[in-house]
């Protein structure tokens, strides 16, 4: 992640996405580049310095003088790549999940429902998870499972379909985004 954000600050800034667009094109050494965008010396090896550290930039020794590149591995990659969840994140997001389920649910009871509602759709989808994706499950077999954990089974179901992680069509109940058999 440190990654990605010193490679987002380095072209967050107007000169140096100028510098960028003109080693885009060619090439090129700090004096060229101060006088194309009308820069002193110092301030184009300050920015090209930043991008260096970036990994944006590339820097050559000629006979003269230091040629800078563009690191155009880097620029290739799409926008998407750098906005990845990292490993870091999911483990945060499991952590959160398990304190959420130990919170609420004590002896293998949901002992209150949650007011806010990510912690609810937490809560559901653990009890949930029991169903099979593609299966009918009648409003019996819903309240039976739900019993399981709490005795306001009817309060939970209506939040499950409210929160849109269970859907009901004629007293039938499915996991959501699963087709529902064709009907004679």
């Amino acid at each position: 992640m440190e990654a990605t954000l010193a490679i987002l600050k380095a072209l967050a800034d107007a000169n140096r996405l100028a510098i960028a667009a003109m080693l885009y094109r060619e090439d090129c050494y700090v004096e060229l580049l101060a006088s194309r965008l009308n820069l002193t010396s110092a301030t184009t090896c300050h920015h090209l310095k930043k991008m260096e550290e970036a990994g944006v930039v590339t820097c050559r020794r000629t006979q003269f003088y230091q040629m800078y590149s563009l690191n155009r591995e880097i620029l290739s990659l799409p926008l998407e790549s750098f906005l990845r969840a990292d490993p870091d994140t999911r483990d945060a997001d499991r952590k959160y999940r398990d304190e959420i389920l130990a919170n609420f649910i004590k002896g293998g009871r949901l002992h209150t429902i949650p007011a806010q509602r990510k912690k609810r759709e937490i809560i559901f989808a653990h009890m949930l998870r029991e169903l099979l994706p593609g299966t009918d499950y009648t409003e019996e077999q819903i309240n039976s499972l739900i019993l399981a954990y709490h005795e306001d089974y009817c309060t939970i179901r209506r939040e499950m379909i409210a929160c849109g992680q269970l859907t009901r069509d004629r007293d039938i109940y499915r996991l959501p985004d699963t087709p529902a058999p064709a009907q004679k």
